[in-house]
């Protein structure tokens, strides 16, 4: 074969494989590809996982982890610049969010379950928590069923707000339950005396109590009323996009980088009042981090004995 030839041949097999790379490249990665830019869900007040700091910039633990992602993928696509454009989301618009395309990736503080995802994908865990609740300490709540009777409030667009609603009926408690917009209100409402208690996950009650004017005057309960295994959300669907953000974090989780995230957002004071939260790694997260899984099935997570996993998995 001459040389113009041999020039010929690899020209032709090199615009083959361009025009098959850019076939490969479908939905949210061709999506970002087209417009350099990746759209992450952010929340304002959910501490430390994703919240506005007293500078009006949204960061956390979740941001952190979207970072990463969004830096593989730009590797990926081999784009020399990738803008990020953050979004405010809350509970009750996140998933409607990811799914009409306005947001590329919620990153926050999202229960992983078996009903979300009939709708929307997760990430590999990268939390897990539990539904609790936050009371005074004056109001001496010990359980669920001390709240007989009594004003309960949690987050429009959470699991913990729809499994409180369904104990309330399945335990005859008659509470009286009010939605908040976000976290920040619903404890607002526990502060001034409009509700007793808020439900919630534990850390987020941690965070927002240790965050207040007077953060000894509240209490969480013991009582875990369900596990809460956290992932960033995507979109369903989309597995190339998918396999992107879970190899990004996997190698971040398998690389032991994730250790250093996490003592930066739960081991260390944070911002904007330096409060250090001091909640160690439980050994249930170490587990899904060195194994990863984007299940969303309770009895994944060996948080609490198998009867009361079963019994969660049937109520979510």
């Amino acid at each position: 074969m001459n040389l113009s030839k041999l020039i010929a041949v690899l020209i032709s097999t090199s615009v083959i494989a361009g025009a098959a790379q850019a076939q490969e490249l479908t939905g949210t990665l061709k999506k970002i590809k087209d417009t350099g830019t990746i759209t992450f869900g952010v929340r304002d007040s959910s501490i430390p996982f994703s919240y506005l700091d007293d500078k009006q910039s949204y960061q956390g633990y979740s941001i952190d982890l979207c970072m990463k992602a969004a830096t593989a993928i730009q590797k990926q696509l081999g784009l020399t610049s990738l803008n990020v454009k953050m979004v405010p989301v809350t509970s009750a618009t996140r998933i409607p969010l990811i799914s009409n395309g306005t947001t590329d990736l919620s990153c926050d503080s999202a229960t992983n379950n078996l009903e979300r995802q009939k709708v929307v994908a997760f990430a590999p865990t990268m939390f897990i928590t539990a539904n609790r609740l936050l009371a005074k300490k004056s109001s001496n709540i010990k359980s669920l069923q001390d709240m007989k009777g009594k004003t309960i409030v949690s987050t429009s667009g959470t699991s913990n707000l729809k499994q409180i609603t369904a104990l309330n009926g399945e335990r005859n408690l008659g509470m009286n339950i009010l939605t908040a917009k976000d976290h920040a209100e619903a404890f607002l409402m526990v502060e001034t005396g409009r509700a007793v208690a808020f439900a919630m996950d534990d850390i987020l009650l941690a965070s927002l109590a240790a965050s207040s004017k007077s953060p000894n005057d509240y209490s969480i309960t013991q009582e875990a009323l369900s596990v809460e295994p956290y992932g960033l959300i995507e979109r369903r669907d989309d597995p190339a996009f998918k396999k992107a953000v879970d190899t990004a974090l996997i190698n971040v989780y398998k690389s032991g980088e994730i250790n250093k995230i996490y003592a930066k957002w739960f081991l260390s004071p944070i911002p904007p009042k330096s409060i250090n939260l001091n909640v160690p790694m439980s050994p249930e997260l170490k587990a899904a981090l060195a194994n990863p899984t984007d299940s969303g099935e309770p009895a994944a997570y060996a948080i609490v004995p198998d009867a009361q996993k079963q019994s969660l998995s049937k109520k979510k």
